[in-house]
């Protein structure tokens, strides 16, 4: 059998070892051993390879920003940041889940992550959004739909690992995703909007203008500490005065005196399990990090992205066609393994075709970040829909409608623009150079 035969046969083996949920190592175990038996690669230097690729500095701010977005989701900082959007749309008819959206897009922009959206905003707004008569399932589908903009709005872990596997600046990285996830964003809060109307939703009380400004100073008064975190994250990082490890880092320094001493709701006992549970998500992270690496490393050494690009090219050397297809298969991937396997899976291969086609690194950033992260909300892997349902208490049915009307009006066209229109994730990093 040729090498490209081979790799298929080996991918086969672990989409079908991932569907029947089989522990990660295992699976690409599997996939592994075929490449070494079949296809003459060698474990044991590709083990050595693996663990070495763990050591570099770049991957230390996924702990520091996934233990930050711990943090500010336990002390009260996301809280506080939900009430100071609230301000600004808690009155007008379906405000309240514009507030879901906008305030996600927040929260991402500090940790980086589609789980910690949920788990910051879930507990308080879909409780919220059910008592003003939001249905329960779409208040659910409404929250973990916006909470993969984490993944978008930057600093995104996803980027991170992006940037660093296909050798991309990590900044430009970030700038990519920028444009996608604010449309992304606006797009949900429009369709809310328009759902909305049909919802019996129970609206604030109009209040006066004295009542309204007492109200706004008190509670922006008392969000500017969680608005300055984004602030020092982004502002150091795009203004070149922090590395992304180091943006990482600040982030948690800033966040603990934080949540000790002005929001109040990080205690010792809530800090040492935020710890743990911060731990527990990272140690995960990095057995998929190397366990991916190994199999994609496998793939380069035996030339399989090149003999990819030829054989795509033998079907159909039009771009547009080509794009379609890219994006059917990275939404494919998207829903059945996690973003970060995804990634490290499939840009080391694709990047090559892209490039033959006159797309950029930096685009396909986006383009994959956005794929990836409609991914996450589409059965079967659907994890940060899964968590929103365990969060919200509502079943699968209740869930499943209005999650698929918000990709299908929110995602897709995203997805098709992202790809077809170059400028929506390239002006922005051309602006700073990129």
């Amino acid at each position: 059998m040729d090498i490209v035969t081979i790799s298929l046969i080996s991918l086969a083996i672990l989409i079908v070892m991932l569907s029947f949920g089989v522990p990660l190592p295992f699976c690409f175990g599997g996939a592994l051993m075929t490449m070494c038996f079949f296809g003459g690669a060698t474990m044991k230097g590709t083990m050595v390879w693996g663990f070495n690729q763990l050591s570099n500095p770049v991957l230390l701010c996924i702990p520091l920003f996934v233990f930050a977005g711990t943090i500010m989701s336990e002390s009260g900082i996301a809280a506080s940041l939900l009430k100071f959007v609230n301000i600004f749309v808690g009155r007008i008819r379906g405000g309240l889940g514009v507030v879901a959206s906008v305030s996600c897009a927040i929260i991402g922009a500090i940790s980086g992550s589609g789980l910690t959206g949920v788990a910051a905003t879930g507990p308080l707004l879909i409780p919220e959004m059910a008592e003003k008569g939001y249905p329960r399932g779409y208040a659910t589908a409404l929250v973990a739909n916006s909470s993969i903009l984490g993944l978008l709005i930057p600093p995104s872990v996803t980027m991170i690992i992006y940037g660093w596997v296909t050798d991309t600046s990590i900044l430009a990285c970030f700038l990519a995703t920028l444009g996608p996830g604010l449309l992304i964003t606006a797009l949900f809060s429009v369709v809310n909007l328009v759902m909305a109307r049909n919802f019996p939703l129970i609206l604030d009380p109009p209040k006066n203008m004295a009542e309204t400004v007492k109200e706004g100073v008190t509670l922006t008064s008392r969000a500017i500490p969680a608005l300055i975190m984004p602030t020092i994250i982004l502002g150091g990082i795009y203004g070149g005065i922090m590395t992304p490890t180091e943006a990482a880092a600040v982030a948690v320094i800033y966040a603990i005196p934080v949540g000790f001493m002005i929001y109040k709701g990080l205690t010792w006992s809530v800090f040492v399990e935020a710890a743990k549970n911060s731990a527990t998500a990272v140690g995960a992270i990095m057995v998929m990090i190397v366990f991916s690496l190994m199999l994609s490393q496998i793939f380069v050494m035996e030339d399989v992205p090149q003999a990819l690009v030829q054989g795509v090219f033998t079907i159909t050397q039009n771009k547009i066609i080509l794009l379609i297809l890219i994006n059917f298969l990275l939404f494919f991937v998207g829903m059945i393994v996690n973003d970060v396997t995804s990634i490290i899976l499939i840009a080391p291969l694709l990047l090559p075709l892209m490039e033959a086609i006159g797309v950029s690194p930096v685009q396909f950033a986006a383009i994959m970040g956005v794929n990836t992260a409609m991914g996450g909300v589409t059965p079967p892997y659907a994890s940060i829909l899964y968590l929103g349902m365990r969060i919200g208490k509502v079943e699968f049915s209740e869930v499943i409608k209005p999650a698929m009307i918000l990709i299908a009006f929110g995602y897709v066209p995203v997805v098709f623009l992202t790809s077809l229109w170059p400028d929506l994730s390239l002006f922005i990093p051309g602006l700073f150079g990129y």
